[in-house]
C-alpha cells in the first residue's frame, strides 16, 4: 500500500511540475487539485451508476442519452445518486469522456466551453437538495478564462487538455472502498504546494507532524468521537487527521474565512470519502460571524493565524467573551480564538490549539485572560513548547495549549519543553517519529522528566503571576564543566616558557645571519 501510495503521489506531483510552465505553483494548485477532484467525482459517479445498472447487464457508458429509454435510466440514476453521492453527472459529462474529446484522433480539440458547462452542471445538479450548500461554487477557483493558462483561448485549451490527458492515464482505484490512497495523495499535494507557498501556506496547511500531535492529544482515552471542530480549518487536514486516531467521528465541523481554502477543504472532505451529511464547513470570519455558536464539540483542534489583527468592537456583549471582563488586543487575536474555542467546547471535551509563544507571557489584557482561564475556570491542562521553524512561512517559536472543562488533574498543569527535539532538513525543522512518540507518551502519562517536562501546581503558577513561559517550569539549563584555575595557570606558565625559548632561537638565527633581531 505504501508503495502504491508513493507512486500515485509522485505521478500527480510530476504532472503538476511538468505542466505548470511559468505559472506560480500557488496558482497552478487550484487547477490541478480541481481537476483531480473532478476526475474523482466522475469515477465515483460511474462506479455507482454501474452498480445500479448491473442487474440489467448494462454499464453507464452504454446509456444513450438521446433516446427515451436512456433518459428514463438517467432520471432514475439521478434520483438515487443525489441521495447517495450528493451530486449527478451524465455519462457524456464524465472526466474520461471530456479528456477523449479534447484529444480526438491525436489532435487537440476545443473543449473549454463544454468543460465549463460540466463543472457548472455538477453544482446545479444539487440545487434544491440537502447537498446544495456543500457543492455550491466548489469549482469557482478553476477559472478557465484566466490569462495565466495562456494568451489565447487555444493556448488555454491546449494546456487544459494536456492536464486532463495526463490525469486520465492514472487509475485512482476507487473500486477498493477501504483504500484512502487517493485522499492521502491529495493531502500530499496540498502539503507539497504549501511547502513552496511561503507565508500563504499558513492559510491552508498545518504540517503533518503537528496535525498528528494535536489529533493524538484530543483523542486521548477515546475510541469514538461525536464531533470534531476546527474554527480556522484551512484545507481540513487537521480535522481529517483526528479521524485517523479513532474508529469513528460522528461529524466534522469547520469554519474558514478564505473562499479558496474553504473550497479546498470541502473537496478534501469528499476526496476522503466523508459523506456530505457528515461535514458542516462554513465560509465566514469565525470571530465576527461564528457559524456554529450553539453547537458544542467533543474535540477541538486549531492552528489559527498567529497574532492576527481583529476587530474587538464587533463582539461587544458577545457571550463567548463577556465573562472574562477583557478582550484580546486588536493587534493580536490569539486569545480571542482561545476564548471562542472554550465557548464551543463540550463539558467532556478536549481542545488543543497551536499559538505563538507570546501568549504564554504577554501582559495587559492577555495576562488577564490567561489568569482567568487558570484561576477562575481552571481549564488549562498542559502547555507544550514546540521547536522553532516547523511551520511553513514563519520561523517563530510556537506552543500548544491544551484545555479541558472537566480535568482529571485539577491541582496542576503539565509543562513539556520539546523545543530541542527535532531534525533540521534544509531550512525547515521537523518533528521525527521518535520526537512525536516522546511528546505523546509524556502528555498521556503526565510524566516528569528532567530538562523535558514538569508538573507545576496551581500555587506555583500563581506565584509566577500566571506567567506560563516554559523555562520558568522546565529547567533546560546545562551547567558548564568547572574551570581548574591551577591547571590553566600552569598551562600559561609553560606557554610563556615556550615563547621565550622560540624568541631566543629566532634571535640566535638572526645573529648567525648578521641581521637585526626583531626582539
Amino acid at each position: 500500500m505504501t508503495e502504491e501510495k508513493q507512486k500515485l503521489e509522485q505521478q500527480l506531483w510530476n504532472i503538476a511540475n511538468d505542466l505548470r510552465g511559468k505559472m506560480d505553483a500557488d496558482d497552478f494548485r487550484d487547477y490541478i487539485l480541481g481537476f483531480i477532484f473532478y476526475k474523482y467525482l466522475s469515477r465515483k459517479m460511474e462506479l455507482y451508476a454501474n452498480k445500479i445498472l448491473a442487474p440489467d447487464k448494462l454499464t453507464y457508458d452504454d446509456i444513450d442519452e438521446e433516446t427515451d429509454l436512456g433518459q428514463q435510466y438517467l432520471e432514475a440514476i439521478k434520483a438515487e445518486s443525489l441521495e447517495a453521492l450528493g451530486y449527478f453527472l451524465k455519462p457524456s459529462e464524465l472526466f474520461h469522456k471530456l479528456a477523449e474529446r479534447g484529444n480526438a484522433e491525436g489532435k487537440t480539440k476545443f473543449i473549454l466551453d463544454d468543460l465549463d458547462k460540466v463543472l457548472n452542471n455538477i453544482a446545479q445538479s444539487t440545487m434544491g437538495t440537502d447537498s446544495e450548500e456543500d457543492f455550491d461554487n466548489l469549482f469557482e477557483d478553476l477559472d478557465l478564462t484566466s490569462s495565466k493558462l495562456g494568451k489565447t483561448p487555444n493556448a488555454k485549451n491546449e494546456l487544459i487538455v494536456k492536464v486532463m490527458n495526463r490525469l486520465d492515464q492514472i487509475d485512482f482505484k476507487l473500486e477498493d472502498s477501504d483504500s484512502d490512497v487517493l485522499g492521502d495523495a491529495y493531502e500530499y499535494l496540498i502539503g507539497q504546494f504549501a511547502s513552496g507557498a511561503g507565508k500563504k501556506a499558513g492559510e491552508f496547511y498545518t504540517p503533518q507532524q503537528v496535525s498528528k500531535l494535536l489529533a493524538a492529544i484530543v483523542t486521548t482515552g477515546k475510541e469514538k468521537l461525536k464531533s470534531v471542530y476546527d474554527p480556522t480549518c484551512g484545507s481540513g487536514s487537521l480535522l481529517l487527521r483526528v479521524s485517523k486516531e479513532v474508529t469513528e467521528v460522528g461529524k466534522f465541523y469547520g469554519q474558514e474565512m478564505n473562499p479558496t481554502t474553504y473550497n479546498l477543504c470541502r473537496m478534501n472532505m469528499i476526496m476522503h470519502d466523508v459523506h456530505y451529511r457528515r461535514f458542516d464547513i462554513k465560509n465566514e470570519n469565525t470571530l465576527e460571524q461564528p457559524q456554529h455558536e450553539d453547537e458544542r464539540f467533543e474535540a477541538i483542534v486549531a492552528n489559527p493565524p498567529f497574532s492576527a489583527k481583529w476587530n474587538p468592537d464587533a463582539v461587544i456583549n458577545d457571550d463567548r467573551f463577556s465573562s472574562y471582563g477583557k478582550l484580546a488586543p486588536s493587534s493580536k487575536a490569539d486569545f480571542a480564538f482561545v476564548q471562542h474555542m472554550v465557548h464551543q467546547l463540550s463539558e467532556d471535551g478536549t481542545m488543543a490549539c497551536v499559538l505563538p509563544h507570546g501568549v504564554l507571557f504577554r501582559g495587559a489584557a492577555e495576562g488577564h485572560i490567561r489568569e482567568y482561564l487558570i484561576k477562575e475556570m481552571n481549564y488549562l491542562d498542559a502547555v507544550i513548547g514546540l521547536p522553532a521553524n516547523i511551520f511553513y512561512g514563519t520561523s517563530i517559536p510556537t506552543s500548544i495549549l491544551v484545555l479541558k472543562k472537566k480535568r482529571e488533574h485539577t491541582n496542576d498543569v503539565l509543562f513539556i519543553d520539546a523545543s530541542q527535539h527535532f531534525e533540521k532538513v534544509k531550512t525547515q525543522n521537523y518533528l521525527r517519529e521518535e520526537d512525536l512518540d516522546k511528546l505523546i507518551s509524556t502528555y498521556r502519562e503526565r510524566k516528569v522528566e528532567d530538562k523535558y517536562s514538569y508538573v507545576a501546581s496551581l500555587e506555583e503558577i500563581a506565584e509566577n503571576d500566571y506567567n506560563l513561559n516554559i523555562p520558568r517550569y522546565v529547567d533546560t539549563f546545562e551547567e558548564e564543566e568547572p574551570v581548574d584555575i591551577q591547571a590553566i595557570a600552569k598551562e600559561l606558565k609553560n606557554l610563556e616558557k615556550d615563547m621565550q625559548s622560540t624568541d631566543q632561537s629566532i634571535a640566535d638565527y638572526c645573529k648567525e645571519l648578521g641581521i637585526e633581531s626583531p626582539f
